[in-house]
């Protein structure tokens, strides 16, 4: 982890740095000014117009009783996206501008749950009606939006308060 932060910190500032001086040589110092600042605006006004397009589906899914993972994972993403377009620098817009465009973030949030359930270790053992049924997320389907489960209804009398 220290090893991707130096990195990240280090390399990526100084390669972005690079850019901008080869950029500059090309089109001059006050046109690499301006594109800095026009991406930076620009950048910040898509993060907030997707930022509040996000917001409303998370109220939308709250109200539904839905869990709003997605609106959540799109929110950290736009986030990230935001910071990345105030950041001066050429990559960091490609990667800030990528991170607003919908299709882009659902790609990504399915790659992040399929890794997440690749590093996780699930089983379960359920018993129905004497049968035991074993389940281990190894077997699962791939598609991470389908969970398949089993419930028994309890009746209210049941239920202790």
């Amino acid at each position: 982890m220290f090893l991707y932060l130096f990195l990240l910190f280090t390399l990526v500032p100084i390669l972005e740095l690079a850019l901008l001086i080869q950029v500059g040589t090309y089109i001059g110092p006050l046109p690499t000014v301006l594109i800095v600042l026009i991406t930076g605006i620009a950048g910040a006004a898509l993060a907030k117009r997707e930022g509040l397009k996000t917001w409303a589906r998370f109220q939308q899914e709250m109200g539904s009783g839905k869990p709003p993972a997605g609106p959540l994972a799109d929110g950290a993403m736009i986030l990230v996206a935001a910071a990345l377009l105030v950041t001066p620098g050429v990559m960091t817009d490609v990667v800030g501008f990528s991170l607003l465009i919908p299709p882009v973030r659902t790609l990504l949030r399915k790659l992040f749950i399929h890794r997440l359930m690749k590093s996780m270790q699930v089983h379960v053992t359920s018993v129905n009606n004497g049968q035991v049924h074993e389940w281990s997320n190894r077997q699962a389907p791939r598609d991470p939006d389908i969970i398949d489960a089993e419930f028994e209804r309890i009746p209210d009398e049941r239920i202790e308060r």
